[in-house]
């Protein structure tokens, strides 16, 4: 079992490793600490302007290791990967809505709201606190964020097409 909860171990290693991915000319998306089977992950998610290529990745993972290692913020063995948040990404903080704005997404709520809508998508105009900003072909939706199961960047829709 976990010393601490994943948000808090997550929290930790973000505050560990965000000068190093960032010395590094990237951005950190996220940083996620879950169980998966019996296994611990811990995800550290880079992004940049451009193709994000495995190498960039590799990079990053030895750069942390060392941090890691020497800090050793996490009580149970685990695994590190260190990759993109990839297409379909999910918004999660604040400033990835910032990030994002203008752009297409898709919505998941966890009830219907007072319009019987559960899942809609959309443009991303703004977030105002906890309050999201979307206009739909059927107008605009407000929605707090505490609201919505999944919000997800739409940037892999038309791959098949």
């Amino acid at each position: 079992m976990a010393k601490q909860s994943g948000g808090n171990t997550a929290q930790r290693v973000e505050a560990l490793v965000r000068p190093t991915v960032e010395g590094m000319g990237l951005r950190l998306w996220d940083v996620v600490f879950e169980k998966e089977g019996p296994d611990w992950y811990l995800r550290v998610l880079i992004d940049k302007d451009g193709t994000m290529d495995t190498d960039t990745c590799a990079d990053v993972s030895h750069a942390l290791d060392p941090i890691l290692d020497e800090a050793d913020p996490i009580d149970q063995s685990y695994y590190l990967e260190v990759g993109s948040p990839g297409l379909g990404r999910k918004l999660t903080r604040p400033e990835h809505y910032e990030a994002v704005k203008g752009q297409k997404v898709s919505v998941k709520l966890f009830r219907a709201n007072e319009n019987g809508t559960k899942e809609f998508s959309g443009i991303l105009t703004g977030r105002e606190g906890s309050t999201i900003t979307v206009e739909t072909e059927k107008g605009t939706v407000n929605f707090e964020a505490s609201a919505a199961s999944t919000v997800r960047l739409c940037d892999d829709e038309d791959l098949f097409d």
